[in-house]
């Protein structure tokens, strides 16, 4: 099956290889890549980064249970999501299936892979509207790929794995569950659908819960044959040394981050009720994530009220049913208590 989803030149492709790539041993001595062999960094910098990040792998498969031979890294979610694209759509030919409020990258890309969006418009509860789906399914043409995200990004909302398994059963394309928020959620992961499902793509991140958004480390775990047409096609040594060794000091700590993730998600409580109790706020919606959405008077205002203190919100009145709606990242006490009072001083300047 996922042999005929794919790109005829990415099916045929002879991906790039090195020549450690053909040695099974402990090396002593490079010269094969032409490198520097001077380094100027207390790491070897100098040497091309392991293209597999075999260590890393290792320590996601320890600490976290995500299989080592099902999981590629990548340099971020979004080089995955693009990679994704670029193996299974053909441009100006295939087209993918975007749930609708969502986030926003995936059409990004396939926009840049000249690759047609079609968009499936959720309940206005955000639930998943199951008769349009399939409607959509059955009346378009060359669709390749469904994106879902889980929780959603802006809507906060986590599907039930039952829920992603109809999905699945319903779609001859590839599912790919974006779990970007999964660690705030008591909702059960897919992780462990994708040995039960060929057409099933697990996507995580370092960036939100393990707090390493900037080193850039993106999670692919799927099944063997889609985890090789990904190394196959991606860029020889795509996630750097620095990006490796940051992921490994942070994985040797997952004890403190889910303490903290679990402060986050009792704070996110907490602040679900003193927002609800302000005036301004029209509507909040319930969270499985790091944030919350909700509906105020006027979120163009807010947001430019909020910049004046220097305090930065995200304004989503043009999505889908978010007219004049806001997303608030749970961050530390003390910033979630300044956005508090300077939307309650809004409020009392609006009296």
């Amino acid at each position: 099956m996922i042999k005929n989803l794919l790109r005829k030149n990415i099916r045929e492709l002879t991906p790039y290889s090195c020549a450690r790539d053909e040695f099974s041993g402990v090396a002593e001595v490079f010269l094969d890549a032409n490198e520097n062999f001077k380094t100027y960094s207390s790491y070897d910098f100098n040497r091309y980064p392991d293209p597999h990040c075999t260590l890393l792998r290792k320590q996601l498969d320890k600490k976290l249970g995500l299989p080592f031979d099902n999981t590629v890294i990548g340099n971020g979610s979004d080089e995955l999501i693009d990679n994704l694209i670029r193996s299974f759509c053909e441009p100006k030919q295939d087209k993918i299936i975007i749930m609708n409020p969502t986030y926003g990258a995936y059409k990004v890309f396939a926009d840049i892979n000249d690759v047609e969006t079609v968009f499936v418009n959720y309940k206005k509860n955000f639930e998943i509207d199951f008769p349009l789906l399939e409607q959509t399914i059955e009346n378009e043409n060359n669709l390749k790929l469904l994106f879902i995200c889980s929780p959603n990004n802006p809507t906060g909302r986590a599907e039930e794995i039952e829920t992603i398994e109809k999905i699945i059963k319903i779609f001859k394309g590839i599912v790919i569950v974006d779990e970007a928020y999964a660690e705030f959620s008591d909702k059960e992961s897919c992780v462990k659908l994708v040995q039960k499902y060929e057409n099933l793509v697990v996507l995580k991140t370092l960036s939100k819960c393990f707090a390493a958004a900037g080193i850039r480390a993106g999670i692919m775990i799927s099944n063997l044959e889609i985890v090789s047409v990904i190394n196959n096609m991606k860029a020889p040594y795509n996630v750097s040394s620095s990006t490796q060794i940051e992921a490994l000091k942070i994985l040797d700590q997952t004890s403190k981050i889910y303490q903290q993730r679990d402060e986050v998600i009792e704070r996110r409580k907490r602040y679900f009720e003193k927002f609800k109790s302000l005036n301004y706020v029209k509507k909040i919606y319930d969270s499985d994530a790091n944030f919350l959405l909700m509906e105020v008077e006027d979120s163009t205002y807010l947001c430019k009220k909020l910049q004046d203190k220097k305090i930065i919100i995200r304004n989503r009145t043009k999505d889908l049913y978010l007219k004049n709606c806001v997303r608030i990242t749970i961050g530390s006490e003390e910033e979630c208590l300044a956005v508090f009072d300077a939307i309650k001083g809004v409020e009392n300047e609006r009296k």
